[in-house]
């Protein structure tokens, strides 16, 4: 099973959230830094931040997040979070959810392996395609 990890820059709660609302996902750990073990304090003003959060979405999927170190954070690139929805009128609602306060990509619509296919980049930063297969594909 493949779970993608993402990195936020300071809004991983925030995305977490968001994501919960427009995917119907369940948030089943928010892990402040200022929870974690003694021999791991966070660096002043970082107590609020994310060490680990957990979701599962309908089907069974898992996503999981944490907020990264300043010195750590790399922009998200080379990658997408596909997610495959059967009807297409709820694939383009998620769609526009994802997409709105972000940018689109390419547009949700018909192609010619989709019944509805569109990419962006949600509000964090975080890429994704919204894929509704054609039938037998």
């Amino acid at each position: 099973m493949l779970n993608p990890y993402l990195f936020y820059q300071d809004t991983c709660e925030a995305a977490f959230n968001f994501y919960a609302k427009v995917l119907g996902g369940k948030i089943e750990m928010m892990l402040r830094a200022s929870e974690g073990p003694p021999d791991m304090r966070p660096s002043p003003g970082r107590e609020k931040m994310i060490m680990h959060a957990r979701m599962s979405l309908p089907g069974g999927s898992v996503l999981m997040a944490s907020d990264a170190p300043p010195d750590h954070f790399n922009k998200p690139q080379g990658f997408s979070i596909s997610l495959t929805v059967a009807d297409p009128a709820e694939g383009e609602r998620k769609f526009n959810a994802l997409a709105d306060g972000g940018s689109v990509t390419m547009p949700f619509s018909k192609t010619f392996w989709a019944k509805g296919f569109g990419m962006c980049v949600d509000k964090f930063g975080i890429p994704w395609m919204v894929n509704c297969p054609a039938e037998g594909m």
